[in-house]
Formats: C-alpha cells, structure tokens, sequence
C-alpha cells in the first residue's frame, strides 16, 4: 500500500464539497482509505491516526489523501477529487445571500430575523451562540461537541434575555411552519413538541403524520438539557412558550433518559397545557402525578387522544413477517446487529430488545457493563451518530453510505439472526437513502433485514417509494422504530407472537 497527500493553501471548502470529493477518492481504483479535510486540529489529529503527516496546514488549508494498493492509483483518486472540488458550483449555492463575516453583520442585514442556526466545530459554537444572543437573536445550536460548561452558560444567559438555545447537537425544530436542521414535511397540527431527542421528535413527526394531523411547533432542546447539570432550564423556557400557544392542544415531551428531579421540575412550566412525556428508560413512578409513555409510538398516541384524532394501526402484517422470517433462518443465527443513524432511536430499540432478551451491548449502552467490546454472539446496537464515527466526517443522515460497511460487517457475522437500522428521511438528509442502502440488504443473505423508515409523505425523499425501493433489495419494513426492534426480537427469539405485544 502507498499513501499520497495534497496540501491546497487557503483552499476552503464546505462540508458537502468536501464530502463529494471524500467518496471520489474512496471510489478509485486499489483504495483503501481516503479524505477530503480541512486542516483543522481535530482533522489532522485524524490524520496523524491514520498514518498521514500533514504537517503545517492550516485550519483555511485543504488536505487531500489516499491509501491505495500503488502510487499510481493514489495519485489517480486524488486527481478525481481536484475535479470535483473544482467542478462547477451547484445552482442552489450561486443564489444564496451574499456572505457576511459576522453573526452581527448578518443580522444587521436581516432587521426581521429572530433565529441563528449555528452549525461550526465544537470548538468555536458557543462563542457564536453568545454572538447571536447579543444580536438578540434565539439560537439553533447544531454542533456538537460543546462543553457542558460552555451549554450551562450559554442557557443561563439566554433565560436571563428571554431567549432560546436550542441545543448543543440540535438537529431538529419546526418554528412557524419552517423546519430548521433534519426536519420533516409535516403539516400545521395542535401538538406543540419539545425534544431532547432529534430523531425522537422526527418520529414523532411521522407518526403525528400518519395519523393525519401535525405540529404546532417543534423546539429541540439538546440531549443534556434535562441531566442535572444543565438543569432543564430552556425544557422549562420552552414549555412556557408552548403554554401560551392558543393553536395547540398538547404538548409531547420527548427525551432519552432525564434525571427524573429535573423532569418533575420542568413540568409546572407548561401551566395548565396537558403534557405528555415521553422519558425514554425511566419508571413512571420516579416521577410522581405523571404518566410517562414507554416508548415514541405510545406517547403520540396520547397525545393524539388529547386532539381527538384515532392512532394509525401500526401492528399489521408484522406476525406474517416474522413467520416467515423464522421459518428460513440457520438456528444458529440468534443475534441481533444494529447499526442506527438516530441516538434516540438506537436507544429505544435497545430498551424494546433487552425488555425480552437481556444485555444489548453498544457504544452508548443502556447500562455501564454492556458497553463495547461485546461477548461473542451478544446482541449489539451501534449508535452511529456519535462523534467517534462522525468526527471530520458527515453524519449518517448526510451520508447514507456511511453505514456500509458497519450494516455489511454485521451482516456477514454467521451469528446474526436479524440486522436492523433506520433510514431517515426529511431535509437535510440523504436525498435517496434508500438508494444508497439497497445494495447493503441485498448482499445481506444470511439473516433478515428489518428497517424502520422514519418519515413523511410530503418529504422530498418520497416515504412510500423509499419503502418499496428497500421491501424489494429484501428487507422488512416496519412502521415505527419500537415496533422494528419488536419484529427483530420476535425473529431472532423465535416467538413470532412476540409482535403483538405493546413495545
């Protein structure tokens, strides 16, 4: 193997250039390993892991590499990378709004905004966010990877000014109608939503569609706003909000695990609103008055109840899938493998899965002891959004193929009774993930295939065309997150009647 650089001198480009040219050079002949990076110090730490020096470039500087099995196919990929980066500019970018330096400079150009969505390293969101507060502005932080001590005072400062932070690791929110970040099309309901929990608040989206209604709002809140150190303070902001909305009915409170002190806390915020709390992996009865729903499909259909509107059926057909499943598969496949784009629905089917078949091992396990590395033939879900796989490289939801080769390795491991992950649509993700996940399930010939896609009809991936492309590679098709880890367990327990159980 041969490994060649390019060095650019204040070459900057975007994330999705970037990502453009990262799978040309992933896509030449003899390579093994190749990127498109900015030379930032996390990217050159990446770098440096994988073995390349790139030494004395600059966080404005491009660095191209490739492995491959010769120089000249090295060379070759990163020739294929140039002609992409110095390819013609796509329409949408030429007509965006000419480029200001500054948060300030920006809103001083745009006297009716009242939103800043930052989206920048780690490193240097907070300092952004507190520019957009002193441009009286609410903030959508995107990034991650912001301390809890900068999130701490970002949040205390903007409850002082009577604004919002929303985030760190936001991906989500639909304020008067416009979705900002991974947002889903959905249409003008009486269900006002906050969410600790991006990808939870996208399946609620979907299923608040499917059942023919939508969202008043969506305010996404971080996935550390309910922990005791943060203190729930813009859960709380937003709720206040939300109470005072005369064209909502209810409010669907959506989180991974809160400290339970913090939720009950939180609660009296939203006055006399109805409040129906989806706290993924605590007990009820932790806190006291409130009925908390065990999974994403049982809170929506509360809150649906709250609006007069029927649940859509979400069980049928899925006992004759397992059956059938089951009745194909090697005895000695009894594992599950997942490999999940969305935190919160990783989280969900592990607490589904490990309800009825024990210890779900993962890289964000439910409890310390069932953390990565797992026994042999363990049940394991991979959160893929963390920042170990997404670091210097786009997120899953971006980049439908980023998956790959987790899905293809789990697939291929002669223990694995079931292989499930999601497929998200919405803005902001993978135009045709199906697409790019198709060939995955049908390379996939030892276990079955189950997929929850979390999505709407009016999205611009297409929900029902993105199911037909994946039912015919092969796969299992559920309709919600918790109902595929059910499916998944009822295969690879082989107790097809598992199915017709509440998640």
């Amino acid at each position: 193997m041969t490994t060649a650089v390019r060095r650019k001198v204040d070459a900057y480009h975007d994330s999705m250039r970037l990502l453009a040219a990262t799978r040309a050079i992933e896509n030449g002949a003899g390579v093994s390993w190749g990127a498109a990076l900015m030379g930032t110090q996390s990217n050159l730490e990446l770098l440096t892991d994988h073995g390349v020096d790139a030494t004395g470039a600059r966080a404005n500087d491009l660095v191209l590499a490739a492995r491959a099995d010769t120089e000249a196919d090295a060379e070759s990929a990163l020739d294929a990378a140039e002609a992409v980066l110095d390819g013609p500019v796509p329409a949408a970018a030429e007509n965006t709004r000419s480029r200001r330096r500054t948060t300030a400079e920006a809103a001083a150009s745009m006297p009716g905004a009242n939103v800043a969505v930052v989206s920048v390293p780690g490193a240097y969101a907070a300092l952004e966010a507190h520019h957009a507060l002193s441009a009286g502005l609410h903030v959508l932080l995107f990034s991650d990877g912001v301390a809890v001590d900068d999130e701490i005072a970002l949040k205390g400062r903007a409850d002082r000014l009577g604004l919002l932070v929303m985030g760190p690791g936001a991906g989500t929110a639909v304020l008067g109608g416009i979705g900002l970040g991974f947002a889903n099309a959905v249409r003008q309901g009486r269900v006002g939503v906050v969410a600790a929990a991006g990808t939870g608040a996208q399946e609620v989206m979907a299923l608040l569609a499917a059942a023919g209604t939508g969202v008043a709002a969506v305010i996404g809140v971080g996935g550390r706003d309910l922990s005791r150190d943060v203190g729930g303070s813009m859960t709380r902001a937003a709720l206040r909000t939300l109470a005072v909305d005369p064209d909502l009915d209810v409010v669907l409170l959506v989180s991974k695990p809160p400290d339970p002190d913090v939720l009950a806390s939180v609660l009296p915020a939203a006055g006399d609103k109805p409040v129906v709390v989806v706290a993924l992996g605590i007990d009820d009865t932790l806190v006291p008055g409130v009925r908390v729903a065990r999974t994403i499909d049982e809170g929506v259909e509360f809150a649906l109840g709250k609006v007069g509107v029927s649940p859509p059926e979400l069980g049928t057909g899925l006992g004759h899938m397992a059956r059938a499943a089951i009745h194909g598969l090697d005895p000695a496949r009894k594992a599950i493998r997942g490999v999940f784009s969305g935190g919160t629905l990783c989280y969900q089917a592990m607490l589904v899965l490990s309800r009825r078949l024990g210890p779900v091992y993962s890289n964000a396990p439910l409890r310390p002891d069932w953390r990565l590395p797992a026994p042999p033939s363990a049940h394991i879900c991979i959160d893929a959004g963390e920042e170990e796989f997404t670091t210097a490289r786009p997120h899953p939801m971006i980049d439908a193929a980023a998956r790959a080769d987790l899905l293809t390795e789990a697939g291929d491991d002669r223990s694995t009774a079931v292989l499930l992950f999601d497929v998200v649509l919405g803005h902001g993700a993978h135009p045709d993930p199906a697409g790019a996940l198709a060939p995955v399930v049908e390379a996939t010939t030892g276990p079955a295939v189950v997929i929850n896609v979390v999505g709407t009809d009016a999205d611009p991936q297409g929900l029902d065309g993105q199911r037909r492309r994946l039912a015919e590679a092969g796969a299992l098709i559920a309709p919600t997150g918790a109902r595929a880890a059910l499916l998944a367990a009822a295969i690879a327990g082989r107790r097809p009647s598992v199915v017709e159980e509440l998640p």
